[in-house]
């Protein structure tokens, strides 16, 4: 939000300074980003020719001597057509930056004569796009004083960053009110006198879309003269970054934000029949202002005529029935629209208009029909005509908000002791108004804040207005005592899982939670209880039912810029139920190319081998063992959802029903969807599924379960069918017997024609860890025995031969 200081004193009686004024609008909340003192043309002076005679080496060059009130002349060479003697302009002096081109000045020769400066145009000074000659100023200019001053070019431009919440101060109006109630100045009448009409307004207005259009508000003015704004009018919008059109269309440019009231202004003779406010209809096309051409949908709100859509309700007017120089009779409307619906049709269509930016806030609706009256005012006074009545449709008023507040909050919330009579005289000059007395005070809200709903809203105005610089400092408590935990288990958990993905090469992605649809229902979603009602963007609709696709997506961004051979990670959380609140908190990862945890790339040894499914379910358990599941008790079984590749992917459980994750290859149907390439694996494990670890006692005590007897490792080689699975094998030698079997791996799978048809060879290594005893050999050959049998008995194995 932009503007500058002199229009911000047209609504603040103050003599208070640049800095005082810009400190305060921090001090109460909106904030100060920049301010523009426009030193940019200081070094600008107004200057005299008192001759001009022609360069002798150019026939478009003049060489000319000017006075710049100094007591002497400079010589400078100008090839301006309007160059001429008597002629005051402005004047920019060797060293000085002149903005429209760019460039510093230096003393130099132009054809073999010296020039000692320049005399500027307007587009040259950044004033306008005029072009066609110097800058030619009435005969009694002073010479030698400043040209911005002289020109009030000098008005400082103050830009404050306005948080969602408040729309009352997207107008200089309700910035000036919220300066006064602080304190600095005040608040100049902002009372609307009515303009008489003469006559009922000939165009009537319907609203069939009464939800998208609670109020609209037409007018009138025939005979109008429609030309360039007043010089006064133009150099303000400038200044706030808007290029002056006409003067219908700079007066609804200027009450935008003069009071945040957006207006829009028809050309009456385009206007064809009455005017129906509608939903839009699929396909309906319109030309905008900005010469482009928009497709709406229902969801979009239109004004419309006989011949079509005229506008996009709340966003953007139609070219066709715009004002121009040619406009005799102007119809003004000033409207409410629904934000929601207007924030969805700019998103939809990707136009952001000041417009837009207020009515999707939130406008003030009692001041829909003063808003009117206003420009129907400045119409008159800037471009004549005869006023119709005001025609207004469906506005019934917006409801009574009363808060009850009680004073005490202030103390409790804030820590300010601020006297009761003084808070309420705060929200008394801030709008609201307070009636009863006591502890408890109800405080009637205004129709221009919205935002407000609640004693802690009130408590918040009463704060930022006293001081928020006047909240005590408080050292923080030092207790005595070690506190206790304050993380919960969740939150340990994923600290600890995003420890253990980073240690393992693996970088961390933040990624968004909004996927598209056909992303979401890749990954299982797809719901329509997921489904966003009002999107940021078209590919950003659906809540993510995974981290895996934006991981995805990041992973292709990186091999797309070069970098092919990446591990990412995230530890966030997914949708997985009916409601937005249904979330699970999930650690995923990807890793691409050769990105293996030995290292990817070229080496000596050859080029490293692409990741696979292995690399994926030791991301996954590494994740999980730093969560606290019980990696020795989970069960891998071959398989997993239908975005992984159904021969190259696990799932891993506790028990039966308690999956923790999945890990494997990604489907090329899956990766093709989302237009990645390359070798891909993944993982997905859910951190909240892992049962909470049993309570440990708080003193540590001595292991006595140590064995003192030496460990043992034998190796067993099983001939199985082919479809038997690694894992059933690793059971069967475990189950053997628990007490002395204290591990079983896998080290070598071979299939070939000296097996057989349709077998394979596992090879295993069994740990035995004595307990009680030395074994003997008679010891470990009944353990080998119970061990072959078991497998034999559960997978069908026999021992090789």
């Amino acid at each position: 939000m932009k503007f500058t200081l002199s229009w911000l004193k047209d609504h603040l009686e103050t003599d208070a300074m640049l800095a005082e004024i810009t400190e305060r609008l921090t001090m109460i909340g909106l904030e100060v980003e920049h301010v523009d003192d426009k030193a940019a043309l200081k070094p600008f002076v107004i200057a005299k020719v008192l001759t001009a005679v022609q360069h002798p080496d150019a026939d478009r060059l003049r060489v000319l001597t000017v006075d710049i009130g100094s007591g002497s002349t400079i010589q400078v060479v100008c090839g301006a057509p309007n160059a001429r003697a008597g002629l005051i302009g402005a004047f920019a002096a060797p060293g000085a930056y002149v903005p429209g081109i760019d460039t510093t000045l230096s003393i130099g020769k132009i054809r073999g004569v010296e020039s000692h400066g320049m005399m500027c145009s307007e587009r040259e000074l950044q004033l306008s796009d005029e072009h066609s000659g110097i800058i030619d100023l009435p005969a009694d200019a002073p010479v030698g004083a400043s040209f911005a001053a002289y020109a009030h070019l000098d008005d400082p431009v103050i830009e404050i960053n306005l948080t969602p919440n408040r729309p009352d101060c997207t107008s200089i109006h309700g910035i000036a009110r919220d300066l006064a109630a602080a304190g600095l100045g005040r608040l100049k009448a902002g009372a609307i006198e009515p303009v008489a009409g003469k006559g009922a307004c000939p165009v009537k207005v319907t609203i069939e879309a009464p939800d998208l259009c609670p109020g609209f508000a037409l007018r009138l003015v025939g005979g109008v003269k429609n030309g360039p704004s007043p010089k006064w009018m133009q150099q303000r919008l400038i200044a706030i970054g808007l290029r002056p059109i006409n003067a219908l269309v700079d007066i609804t440019n200027y009450l935008t934000f003069d009071r945040g009231r957006p207006l829009h202004v028809f050309d009456a003779a385009k206007v064809k029949g009455n005017l129906v406010v509608r939903r839009a209809r699929e396909g309906e096309k319109v030309l905008a202002l900005d010469g482009r051409e928009y497709t709406l949908t229902p969801r979009m709100c239109a004004i419309a005529d006989d011949s079509g859509v005229e506008s996009i309700a709340g966003v953007m007017g139609g070219e066709h029935s715009g004002c121009d120089e040619n406009t005799k009779d102007v119809l003004i409307e000033s409207a409410l629209w629904d934000p929601m619906a207007t924030a969805r049709t700019g998103r939809d269509l990707g136009v952001i208009t000041d417009a837009r930016y207020r009515f999707e806030r939130g406008v003030d609706p009692e001041f829909m029909v003063p808003g009117i009256e206003l420009a129907t005012r400045m119409v008159m006074e800037l471009c004549g005509g005869s006023p119709s009545d005001t025609e207004v449709v469906g506005y019934a008023g917006p409801p009574n908000k009363t808060v009850s507040f009680p004073v005490a909050e202030v103390k409790r919330l804030t820590g300010l002791d601020v006297p009761a009579g003084e808070s309420l005289s705060i929200l008394d000059r801030l709008g609201f108004k307070s009636h009863g007395k006591g502890g408890v005070v109800d405080v009637d809200v205004p129709s221009w804040r919205p935002d407000v709903d609640g004693k802690a809203d009130l408590v918040e105005e009463v704060m930022r207005i006293h001081g928020v610089n006047k909240i005590p400092f408080e050292p923080m408590v030092s207790h005595d005592a070690v506190n206790g935990r304050i993380l919960t288990t969740l939150q340990l958990r994923t600290r600890a899982a995003r420890r253990a993905l980073a240690v393992r090469g693996m970088m961390e992605a933040i990624t968004w939670s909004f996927i598209p649809a056909r992303h979401a229902a890749l990954f299982g979603g797809g719901k329509p209880e997921l489904r966003l009602a009002n999107p940021i963007a078209a590919d950003m609709s659906d809540m993510r039912p995974s981290l895996l696709p934006g991981l995805l997506a990041a992973a292709q961004r990186n091999a797309d810029r070069g970098f092919a051979d990446v591990a990412l990670f995230e530890v966030s959380g997914s949708y997985e139920g009916d409601t937005p609140q249904a979330q699970r908190r999930a650690a995923a990862g990807v890793r691409r190319g050769t990105a293996k945890l030995e290292g990817s790339g070229r080496n000596w040894a050859g080029n490293a081998q692409a990741v696979g499914v292995f690399d994926a379910k030791a991301d996954a358990l590494a994740a999980l063992e730093a969560a606290g599941a019980p990696v020795d008790k989970l069960q891998v079984e071959a398989g997993g959802p239908n975005w992984y590749h159904p021969g190259r992917s696990g799932t891993i459980k506790l028990g039966p029903k308690n999956v923790l994750g999945t890990f494997g290859e990604f489907h090329p149907k899956t990766l093709e969807e989302l237009d990645v390439d390359g070798p891909v694996c993944g993982f997905e494990v859910f951190i909240d599924a892992v049962p909470e670890p049993k309570q440990k006692a708080t003193r540590t005590k001595p292991r006595l379960d140590l064995s003192a007897f030496q460990a043992v490792k034998r190796d067993f080689a099983f001939v199985v069918d082919r479809t038997v699975e690694a894992g059933s094998l690793v059971r069967a030698a475990a189950a053997a017997d628990r007490k002395l079997v204290t591990g079983v791996s896998v080290f070598d799978v071979f299939e070939g024609a000296s097996i057989g048809e349709g077998k394979k060879s596992i090879a295993i290594e069994v740990a035995i860890q004595p307990v009680e005893r030395t074994l003997t050999d008679e010891d470990f050959e009944a353990l080998a025995g119970r061990i072959v049998e078991n497998v034999k008995k559960q997978t069908g194995g026999v021992l090789r031969g």
